[in-house]
């Protein structure tokens, strides 16, 4: 009896334990997934980019959110490390917008100079580079007088043309050749001092930092003066030219007395026996005459001693055309202007406005913008200009 009762609770352990088994086993059925939708897992949060931290003054051309149109010198101008040390720019080269609007002035050459078409095409092409209505109209007069008298063909009154536009960029009103060197012929131990003025926008920056490398390169010491306190971006960029062409910088507070700082970096200047000063300043609306009185109070500052002041540069952009000429005449009166940085001429079919500014306002071109480098920043070279819009 004992034996047969321990053989059924065998027999019942081993039945529930296939039972057991079989229920573990069964796959569920669809009405059971449907019922009870598995959980779908969460979407994983978004990488966060690294943080790079960087020291507030150290600051890498090309990487500083600079403020304006003037501050794209070095960000969104892609200004690349300059190599001083390789060719010159070619103006041929760079003046292919300007050259295109003498295209069929060129191609008169070998045909009749006498046709009215002609004239009719000089004239077209002059005011098209922006050359101006009374300067075209002193060319045309001069070219007519001299081609009439020689009885030339197209050739001669292409060459004519060359050679009248040449004489005006390379002479005064007095008929001197005209000198683009800057100077810093000072008296005595006077410090020499650049004083860069113009509207927003035109590359006054790009323009100290551009010079102060070739300068650099030549082996003089040069100290730099962040003077445009009113634009936050305006001394940071500065300071990256000025390390660049390892000149020294003196810089205000934001919003600061920017004659102070003119002021402050000629007593540097003078005290560690600096070669040159280059004073940045603000742009100035030339219509403004708050603003101007102020460009007059910098350049009373710059030429108390030690400092004295041998070059006013008004810096234009070439791709404005004739208010460049307007704004020249504004800054003439207000700030006695030595000389034109004429910039972004590589940039522009409007490069005849270099012919009204010398012919108009007897102010002569020294500095012209090829390029993106500091060593497209060149001397102007009239020869040189004339042949890129007129050589075949």
């Amino acid at each position: 009896m004992t034996t047969l009762i321990i053989l059924i609770a065998v027999i019942v352990l081993v039945l529930g334990g296939i039972g057991l088994f079989v229920r573990r086993g069964r796959t569920p059925s669809a009405g059971s997934r449907a019922s009870k939708p598995r959980p779908t897992p969460a979407s994983p949060p978004p990488k966060k980019p690294p943080v790079v931290e960087q020291d507030e003054e150290v600051l890498v051309p090309g990487d500083h959110p600079f403020a304006d149109e003037e501050s794209l010198a070095i960000g969104d101008e892609n200004e690349k490390e300059d190599d001083l040390a390789g060719d010159a720019p070619v103006y041929r080269e760079r003046l292919n917008r300007s050259r295109g609007l003498f295209a069929t002035l060129r191609s008169l050459r070998g045909g009749s100079a006498f046709e009215e078409s002609a004239y009719e095409e000089l004239e077209r092409a002059l005011l098209s580079a922006d050359v101006g209505v009374q300067t075209t109209d002193l060319l045309l007069s001069r070219v007519r007088q001299r081609v009439e008298v020689d009885q030339g063909d197209g050739t001669e009154l292409i060459d004519v043309l060359r050679s009248e536009m040449i004489q005006l960029l390379d002479h005064d009103d007095s008929g001197a050749v005209i000198n683009r060197e800057l100077s810093t012929a000072v008296d005595g131990d006077h410090v020499p001092v650049w004083l860069f003025v113009g509207v927003n926008g035109v590359g006054k920056t790009t323009t100290i930092g551009k010079l102060a490398t070739r300068e650099s390169a030549k082996g003089k010491k040069l100290v730099l003066a962040a003077g445009d306190t009113f634009r936050a971006a305006a001394g940071d960029q500065l300071a990256v030219w000025a390390e660049r062409a390892g000149a020294d910088v003196v810089r205000g507070a934001e919003g600061g007395d920017p004659s102070a700082v003119v002021f402050d970096a000629i007593q540097r200047g003078g005290a560690r026996n600096y070669d040159v000063v280059l004073a940045d300043t603000a742009g100035r609306l030339h219509n403004k005459v708050n603003l101007i009185e102020e460009l007059k109070k910098i350049r009373r500052v710059a030429d108390k001693d030690p400092g004295q002041v041998t070059e006013v540069l008004l810096v234009l952009d070439a791709t404005t055309g004739q208010n460049a000429v307007s704004q020249a005449r504004e800054f003439l009166d207000a700030v006695e202007v030595t000389g034109v940085v004429l910039s972004k001429l590589d940039g522009t079919a409007r490069g005849g406005v270099v012919v009204a500014i010398q012919e108009v306002l007897n102010l002569p071109v020294k500095l012209v913008g090829l390029g993106e480098g500091a060593a497209d920043l060149v001397v102007f070279d009239p020869e040189a200009f004339v042949d890129a819009l007129l050589a075949p």
